[in-house]
């Protein structure tokens, strides 16, 4: 398993429900295109198969 991810936000929150849009806020995606590293963990995996329709995950 990677010790980290690179996870880019690709697609808008404009149509996603209220829960979708406080996941993409909790995992520190604030707009469209813009990323963040965090660690790979099993709350992060969950958090990401939540909304991974607007997602680009790659492993570090």
């Amino acid at each position: 398993m990677a010790k980290a991810l690179k996870i880019t936000l690709v697609k808008s929150v404009i149509g996603a429900t209220p829960k979708q849009k406080k996941t993409v806020e909790a995992l520190g995606l604030k707009k469209l295109h813009h990323s963040v590293e965090l660690a790979d963990s099993s709350a992060t995996r969950g958090a990401i198969a939540k909304v991974s329709h607007l997602l680009d995950v790659e492993e570090l």
